[in-house]
């Protein structure tokens, strides 16, 4: 079938994403220390440059790299990791390609082949080794901990105390020594499993960290504002966005569904908040507390 120019622009612009791609893996390749992970991503720009020469037996022309994309999935891999950047840039990739009439028409073979490229980066994928994804579990200890606990606690100390100030040392307090003490036990807990093939030391340190950072976000609006409902408002709104920036995160990284995880996670938080809030009245009102 000859080719329209429609067509024609379609594909120079995938075949101007393959050398995009190309240049991104390279990049990360070469500030990736481990040597497995560094081979694997060499192999997956090798196989972006092929599948951009197929593509230039059509257009005929040689395309630059659109290096705008490159820094901003090369800032994404430095930042969050390189499986997560890579999984987000090849989502999007499949997402532009898949099922387009004009192309399908225009190409017969192009589903198979589409189909091989992806099934073959999914398994290379599959070989990378990032130690951050190995303490998922531990990080979402000490999150869902934090959020659970902390959103319900300062719920709970909105009403029964009114004050902004305690509210926030009282939380402070509370949430440091909280987090010393999921450390101490997801140190144990890995220490006494030995099948998981973590460091006890790291799995306590990833799971302390995020949960103090998360206790320190959702405190921080009792530090601001004088009011302590507004600040509480925030507080649950800051809540929802921290659980919404992990859950897709970690839909992303590990092939997870988002929005049944995110939907499942925000109301077990807000739930335990709203029931807290409820517990502070009534001990306000039984104990006649006044701050």
């Amino acid at each position: 079938m000859q080719l329209t120019g429609e067509s024609i622009r379609k594909i120079a612009a995938l075949q101007r994403n393959e050398i995009t791609e190309h240049l991104i893996y390279e990049r990360i390749a070469k500030v990736t220390p481990d040597t497995r992970n560094r081979e694997v991503l060499i192999r997956i720009a090798g196989e972006e440059v092929q599948h951009y020469n197929i593509w230039k037996q059509y257009t005929g022309r040689d395309f630059a790299p659109d290096r705008i994309r490159v820094w901003y999935y090369y800032l994404i891999a430095r930042l969050l990791g390189m499986t997560f950047a890579i999984k987000l840039m090849e989502g999007v990739e499949q997402g532009a390609q898949i099922g387009d009439p004009v192309l399908l028409a225009a190409i017969p073979e192009l589903p198979s082949m589409l189909a091989n490229e992806a099934r073959h980066e999914r398994e290379l994928i599959a070989l990378i080794d990032e130690e951050r994804l190995k303490y998922v579990g531990s990080v979402v200890l000490g999150l869902n901990d934090a959020l659970v606990e902390f959103t319900g606690t300062l719920a709970g100390l909105t009403f029964a105390i009114q004050d902004s100030r305690i509210i926030a040392v009282a939380g402070l307090i509370t949430g440091v020594a909280a987090s010393l003490s999921m450390a101490a036990s997801e140190y144990l807990s890995q220490r006494s499993d030995e099948t998981t093939g973590t460091s006890p030391k790291k799995a306590a340190f990833y799971t302390g960290m995020t949960y103090i950072v998360t206790v320190a976000l959702l405190i921080l609006p009792f530090l601001l504002l004088a009011n302590p409902y507004v600040a509480l408002v925030f507080t649950l709104v800051g809540a929802v966005l921290v659980i919404f920036v992990f859950t897709f995160y970690i839909s992303v990284a590990k092939d997870l569904p988002f929005w049944k995880r995110f939907a499942e996670m925000a109301a077990i938080s807000l739930g335990i908040a709203a029931v807290s809030f409820v517990i502070g009245i009534l001990i306000r009102v039984l104990l006649n507390v006044n701050v």
